[in-house]
């Protein structure tokens, strides 16, 4: 049986003093920290005390001056939450609901089987820590928006990118946000629609590059039955499922020029026609687009429409990547360590000085993302209290510190580490099978969803669906 935590604080309301000394002797070694009450006043009249830190108790039904149900009905008033494992020497299926109506966990009847109370005191306080942890989890879901992680920090480039999204949030313009990949584009959108007069309407967010281009159109606008092959019924497209809300267009700039042209005609008219049909449907979204790549860039390769980019960028921000606001990494790193052990019913963990400042130096090309992977991972495989530099799994190998390695250990693939920086030898592995050993891992770990690994190796679907298209061509010539 799991020993109690620390300092776990047992009441036992009893007037019986045999009975008493019987708990004591027999949860103490256990390490439990027992306090007796021979009445329910003085009970009562301690629990008033918000300092208490009682955890569990447990009230016999024969007190004096009143009884344990009146006894436990007034108690759950002044602590609701706390668990309570009601005794009685009456075995009454009247008492046991009366008992479970007024709020009691269990019921025991005497003579007290010791190992069976134990049983009972162990689920109700495995059960108390599940409540109290859904109940801070529900805190962190019901946070506002501006508590988001992506906007956690004090540096100068976060608190100007936040200036501008309140300054616009207000207005109706149509933003463009740009930024690397897992800088945060999307929260901010969130952020600006949460700040908006659109904020009871609903965020409808699409990934542009996740869906093939002859899905994308009747995602977008939506088509009509019989429109194409499999088109067994009318779709609304999601211009018309973020009526009078917010549509966020993330990667706009992988759109083919055909899309970009539709598109750009219905930021102009208002006005959406589904495929299939000749009617056009009026609109009422804001348009927040996004993409990690040079647009001015893409113009001038042909690969963007200029006036798209106009269209599309009445109010420019830019989000600043995790290396360009160094001084917010710790707060984040905190803020997720907090988290995942919550998340994972883990006890209280710390960075080590040695893994902060492994935090504060890295270089984190993905961003807030790979901050909080890389930070989940720490906090899942470390068995200590402290996390180390080793719970890391560190993604490369230092080239100073570390001696430098022409094989990839099984192990290292496995775990999911990659160790790239080898110095380039006839001996090395093919590169082919450690990406391929890497990717299997990465779609595992995902339980097979695509997009989502996509998203956490930092390319998109079609890359992915290619490498591992070009792994069996590799298997079969190996």
């Amino acid at each position: 049986m799991n020993s109690p935590k620390i300092n776990t604080r047992l009441v036992v309301v009893d007037d019986d003093l045999v009975v008493q000394d019987l708990l004591t002797a027999y949860f103490s070694p256990k390490g439990y920290d027992v306090t007796l009450f021979s009445d329910a006043e003085s009970a009562l009249r301690e629990c008033k005390n918000l300092n208490t830190g009682w955890d569990l108790l447990i009230s016999d039904q024969e007190l004096p001056e009143m009884t344990g149900l009146q006894f436990v009905e007034s108690l759950k008033k002044i602590r609701p939450e706390l668990p309570v494992i009601f005794v009685t020497s009456v075995n009454s299926v009247e008492t046991a609901v009366q008992a479970s109506q007024i709020g009691a966990c269990d019921f025991i009847i005497k003579p007290i089987h010791l190992p069976q109370l134990h049983i009972s005191v162990e689920r109700a306080l495995h059960s108390s820590r599940l409540e109290q942890n859904i109940s801070e989890l529900k805190q962190y879901i019901k946070k506002d928006c501006k508590q988001s992680e992506f906007l956690i920090g004090k540096s100068p480039k976060l608190i100007a990118a936040l200036n501008v999204a309140q300054k616009v949030a207000s207005s109706h313009a149509t933003i463009f946000i740009s930024g690397e990949s897992g800088s945060g584009k999307e929260v901010f959108a969130r952020y600006i629609h949460a700040e908006s007069n659109r904020a009871k309407g609903p965020f409808v967010a699409i990934n542009c590059s996740s869906i093939p281009e002859t899905l994308l159109e009747s995602e977008l606008f939506g088509h009509a039955k019989g429109a194409f092959t499999g088109a067994i019924d009318k779709k609304v497209g999601l211009f018309e499922e973020a009526e009078n809300g917010t549509l966020f267009l993330d990667e706009v700039g992988d759109l083919s020029l055909a899309l970009q042209a539709k598109l750009l005609r219905v930021l102009q008219e208002r006005k959406i026609k589904r495929v299939g049909e000749n009617d056009l449907r009026p609109i009422n979204a804001r348009i927040i687009s996004a993409t990690h790549k040079n647009l001015p860039e893409e113009i001038t390769q042909n690969r963007f429409r200029e006036d798209l980019f106009f269209r599309l960028s009445v109010i420019p921000m830019h989000i600043p990547s995790l290396r360009e606001r160094v001084e917010d990494i710790l707060p984040l790193a905190e803020y997720f360590l907090n988290k995942y052990t919550l998340v994972n019913n883990f006890p209280t963990k710390e960075f080590s000085e040695e893994a902060k400042k492994f935090l504060i130096e890295n270089s984190w090309k993905g961003n807030v993302r790979e901050l909080e992977n890389c930070v989940e991972r720490a906090v899942v495989m470390c068995t200590a209290s402290t996390i180390q530099l080793s719970d890391f799994l560190i993604s490369e190998v230092d080239e100073v510190s570390q001696p430098e390695s022409n094989t990839l250990s099984a192990a290292d693939v496995e775990n999911g580490v990659q160790i790239f920086k080898l110095k380039v030898q006839k001996n090395l592995p093919e590169l082919q099978e450690v990406v391929q050993r890497y990717i299997e891992f990465a779609v595992g770990r995902n339980g097979g969803a695509k997009d989502r690994t996509a998203k956490e190796i930092g390319i998109d679907r079609k890359t992915l669906y290619r490498k591992m298209k070009n792994f069996e061509q590799f298997a079969q010539s190996h």
